[in-house]
């Protein structure tokens, strides 16, 4: 694979909101460039044959602890296209978000993969007017303002 080829991806993320109305967000590096920060949602990559919501129970599951079913995570909220390097490589990511409000939830990251293991260093739960002004960038950019229109804050 040469320098400029991209991997096109899918990947399934979920806004888990307490109710504090505060989204629980990881902080997370390129392991290539691990001294630049960004916050991310939970989530990750659909394996196989994985349906989007599949995908994000696992995802969360893994990342987080908190175990629910497929179903209880209801339609997609948001979808973006997201492109960026990790590690050497390039990618296209088209991601499907989801929206889980939780009363409270003690993150239990044990579950997390290698990767998540190299790339995340902490999680914090912010409020939309937090991420607004997060020292680090928020992805996707405009989080915020999505989570504005879907109730949250």
């Amino acid at each position: 694979m040469s320098g400029s080829d991209v991997i096109a991806r899918r990947a399934a993320r979920v806004l888990v909101v307490d109710e504090a109305e505060r989204v629980l967000m990881f902080r997370g590096c390129d392991p290539a460039h691990p001294e630049v920060r960004f916050w991310l949602t939970a989530g990750g990559g659909v394996h196989g044959s994985e349906t989007l919501p599949e995908a994000a129970a696992r995802e969360l599951a893994e990342e987080t602890g908190l175990r629910v079913t497929p179903a209880q995570l209801g339609e997609p909220v948001f979808e973006d296209v997201s492109e960026f390097s990790f590690n050497g490589r390039r990618y296209r990511q088209e991601q499907t978000f989801f929206l889980l409000r939780v009363p409270a939830w003690e993150v239990d990251h044990s579950g997390a993969g290698e990767v998540e293991h190299v790339s995340v260093d902490m999680h914090r739960w912010w409020t939309p007017a937090e991420l607004v002004d997060a020292p680090e960038p928020v992805y996707p950019p405009d989080l915020p303002q999505l989570l504005r229109r879907l109730g949250v804050g």
